[in-house]
C-alpha cells in the first residue's frame, strides 16, 4: 500500500500538480493574495513524501554506509526549510528532486525501448508440420528437430535451419541490417527475425531459452543490472557528502548565528547532479548501442571501452568471412583454358568432402559449369583425391601427393605456387599422366569494410594488432592488405593469451575482438572482449563483454566513439556538478543565496546535467 502510494505521488501528474501548487506560492503572495495555508504544503506532501520514503528505505535496506544516500540529505533540507517556515523552498527542493527523477525514468526508458522491442519480437505460436499437417502450437512447446513451416509476414519463432524453400529474411532486429537477407536450402534462420517473401520449412535447431532472440534478451538485462565503476564512485561519493554537508552547515551556523544560510548550505548541498547524471548517461549510451545491434552488457565494460588504446583482432570469422573462395585459377598448359580446368577439378572434387574441395565445386557451380560424373574416385586424407572424368585420369591435392604419384613440379610451376603462398592462399594442384597441368588457388575472403575500419581507429589513436593461429605468410598477407602494422602468428589459444598478457603490462588498454571458441580465453584476459556475431561461437558471446549482432566491422569504431563519448559526458557532469556545488556553498556563506534561491540554482543545474547526458541516446556517431 505504501508503495503505491509512493508510486501514485511521484508519476507526472502528481507532479505537474504540485508545480502548480508550487508556482502559486510564488505569485500569489507577490500579488498582495493571502492565503490561511501555504499552497507548497501541497507540493511539500506531493514530491517529499517519496523522498522520505527512498531515504528511509536506504536507510533500512542499504547496508554500510551507503545507508546514507543523497536523499537522505535532501529530506534534511527539506526539514530544516520547513522548520525555518520557508516553504516555498522546503517544495522547490523536494519538487525539482521529483523532476529529475522524472527526467531520469524517461531516459532510462527510452534506453530501454530495445529491449522492450526485442521482448514484443517474441513470438507466441508456431505453424509445426507432423505426419504431412500443419498444426499451430504455442512457441514454448516447440523442440528441437520439430519442422515448422513459416509463412511469408510471419515471425520465426525459433532458430533453425532451412529445410525446403527460398526466401528473405528480415534480420534488422538481431544485426542491424537495414536490407532483408537472401536465405535458401541449408542457411540458418533465427528466432525473432521476419520472413518477409517466400514460404520456407526449418528444422528447429535452438528453442526457447536457448534461442538467439532469448539470449540477446538476457544480454541487454544483464547490462542494465550492472554499473560502471564511475557509476559506483558516484554513489560512495553521495554517502560520504551527506556528513560533510552538515558538518558545512552546522560550522555556518556557529560562525555566522544565520539559521538560514546553514539551511541553505544543507539545501545547495544536495549531490543531484552527481547521482543522477552517470547512470542515465550509462543507460543512455547502452540504449544508443542496442539499436544499432550492439550489445553491451555492463556500464563497467562500456567505460573500459572509452579507455582503451589498442585493439586485437582474430583474422578468421572476424577480419575475413571465415569461408574459402576459389581466387586464382591457373593452367600451365596453352591448350587448356581456366575454364576447362575450373571444370576438369570441379567434376574430380564433387564427391569430396574436404573443404577445399567442396569451395572449387561450389564455384564451378557458380559458374553454371557443366561437371561430369566422376568414376574410381579416391580420397587421400590430408593430401589429396584421385578421380577420373571423361576418361582422363586426375590427381588433385597438395605437392607432396602430386611427387608420390609421379607428377612433375617444374621450377615455374614452383615460382607460381610461392607466389600464392605469399598471398596468404592455400593451393590445388591438378595432374594428369605424371604432368602438373593447373593449380587452383583459395582465399578466405576479406571483409569489404576490414581496411577502412582499421583507418578509423588509426584517426581515434586506437592501434590494432593481429592475433591469428595462421601462418607468418597468410597473416603478413591480411594484414597488409587491412592496413595492420603489428601481427603475431601461429599463435595457439594460450599464445593469444599470453600476447594480450604482455600488451596490458606495458601499459595498454586492450581490447580483443573474436568470434569464435578458441578465442574465448583471450576475450576474457583483454581489458573488453568484443564477440563478433551473436549467431557465432555461444562461448564466445558469453566470455565477451560486448556483443556484435551483426558481422559488420564499421561498428568497432562507432563503439570506440561510443564509449569515447559516454566516459566524457560522465566525466563533464561530474566535474560541473561539483563545481555548481562549490560556488553555490561559497555564495551561501557570503548570504548571496538563500532557501528558495539556493534550491533553484543547484537543482535547475542537476536537470541540465541529466538532460546532457540523455542526449546521448539519440547523437548521431557518424
Amino acid at each position: 500500500m505504501v508503495k503505491k502510494i509512493n508510486d501514485f505521488l511521484s508519476g507526472l501528474p502528481m507532479t505537474l500538480l504540485g508545480a502548480v501548487f508550487l508556482a502559486a506560492s510564488f505569485v500569489l503572495p507577490r500579488a498582495g493574495v493571502s492565503l490561511p495555508i501555504d499552497p507548497a504544503w501541497v507540493t511539500v506532501v506531493i514530491s517529499g513524501i517519496p523522498l522520505l520514503y527512498l531515504a528511509v528505505w536506504r536507510v533500512i535496506h542499504n547496508p554500510g554506509i551507503s545507508k546514507i544516500s543523497s536523499a537522505l540529505l535532501i529530506v534534511i533540507a527539506m526539514f530544516a526549510a520547513i522548520g525555518i517556515g520557508d516553504l516555498f523552498a522546503a517544495g522547490e527542493v523536494a519538487f525539482i528532486m521529483a523532476i529529475g527523477a522524472l527526467l531520469e525514468d524517461a531516459t532510462t526508458n527510452r534506453a530501454k525501448k530495445g529491449l522492450k522491442k526485442l521482448i514484443s519480437l517474441a513470438p507466441a505460436q508456431g505453424r509445426r508440420i507432423r505426419d504431412g499437417k500443419e498444426e499451430l502450437v504455442p512457441a514454448n512447446q516447440i523442440r528441437q528437430g520439430d519442422v515448422l513451416r513459416i509463412l511469408p509476414g510471419e515471425t520465426i519463432p525459433v532458430d533453425g535451419t532451412i529445410l525446403s524453400g527460398e526466401t528473405s529474411v528480415d534480420q534488422s532486429i538481431m544485426t542491424g541490417e537495414s536490407l532483408p537477407v537472401d536465405k535458401g536450402v541449408g542457411e540458418e534462420v533465427f528466432c525473432g527475425t521476419i520472413n518477409r517473401f517466400g514460404s520456407i520449412d526449418i528444422t528447429a535447431t535452438k528453442v526457447g531459452e536457448d534461442s538467439s532472440l532469448q539470449k540477446l534478451i538476457r544480454m541487454v538485462q544483464e547490462a542494465e543490472e550492472k554499473q560502471a565503476p564511475m557509476q559506483r564512485i558516484a554513489d560512495k561519493a553521495a554517502s560520504w557528502l551527506v556528513p560533510v554537508a552538515l558538518l558545512i552547515a552546522i560550522l555556518a551556523y556557529v560562525f555566522t548565528r544565520n539559521i538560514v544560510t546553514a539551511v541553505t548550505v544543507l539545501v545547495v548541498f544536495c549531490p543531484c547532479a552527481l547521482v543522477l547524471a552517470t547512470p542515465t548517461a550509462i543507460m543512455a549510451a547502452i540504449g544508443q548501442a542496442t539499436k544499432h545491434g550492439v550489445i553491451i552488457k555492463s556500464g563497467e565494460a562500456l567505460e573500459k571501452m572509452g579507455k582503451v588504446d589498442t585493439i586485437t583482432f582474430d583474422k578468421t570469422g572476424t577480419l575475413t568471412c571465415g569461408r574459402l573462395e576459389v581466387s586464382d585459377v591457373l593452367s600451365f598448359e596453352e591448350s587448356l583454358t581456366e575454364e576447362e580446368l575450373l571444370t576438369l577439378a570441379a567434376s574430380a572434387e564433387a564427391r569430396s568432402e574436404h573443404p577445399l574441395g567442396k569451395a572449387i565445386a561450389a564455384r564451378a557451380r557458380e559458374e553454371n559449369l557443366p561437371l561430369q560424373e566422376s568414376q574410381n574416385f579416391r580420397m587421400t586424407a590430408g593430401r589429396g583425391i584421385c578421380a577420373e572424368v571423361s576418361g582422363r585420369s586426375l590427381l588433385c591435392g597438395n605437392e607432396t601427393f602430386l611427387l608420390e604419384n609421379g607428377a612433375v613440379i617444374d621450377a615455374a610451376i614452383h615460382g607460381a605456387l610461392e607466389k600464392l603462398r605469399l598471398e596468404g592462399k592455400a593451393s590445388i594442384l591438378v595432374a594428369e599422366g605424371g604432368r602438373c597441368i593447373g593449380a587452383i588457388a583459395l582465399s578466405d575472403v576479406l571483409r569489404p569494410e576490414a581496411r577502412d575500419m582499421v583507418s578509423r581507429l588509426e584517426a581515434m589513436h586506437t592501434r590494432a594488432v593481429l592475433l591469428t593461429g595462421d601462418n607468418r605468410k597468410t597473416a603478413d598477407y591480411f594484414a597488409k592488405q587491412v592496413g595492420i602494422s603489428e601481427v603475431r602468428a601461429q599463435l595457439l589459444p594460450e599464445e593469444k593469451v599470453g600476447s594480450i598478457e604482455a600488451l596490458r603490462a606495458a601499459g595498454r588498454k586492450v581490447c580483443m575482438i573474436g568470434d569464435g571458441v578458441n578465442d574465448a580465453p583471450a576475450l576474457k584476459t583483454a581489458d573488453v572482449g568484443v564477440a563478433m556475431g551473436c549467431m557465432g561461437s555461444d562461448i564466445a558471446v558469453e566470455a565477451a563483454d560486448i556483443a556484435l549482432m551483426g558481422d559488420d566491422l564499421s561498428q568497432i569504431p562507432y563503439l570506440k566513439r561510443l564509449a569515447d563519448a559516454t566516459v566524457k559526458t560522465i566525466k563533464v557532469s561530474i566535474t560541473l556538478s561539483m563545481c555548481i556545488n562549490f560556488f553555490a556553498i561559497i555564495a551561501s556563506l557570503l548570504e548571496l543565496l538563500n532557501p528558495t534561491t539556493g534550491a533553484l540554482v543547484h537543482n535547475a543545474g542537476s536537470c541540465f546535467v541529466v538532460l546532457i547526458a540523455a542526449l546521448l541516446y539519440d547523437r548521431k556517431f557518424e
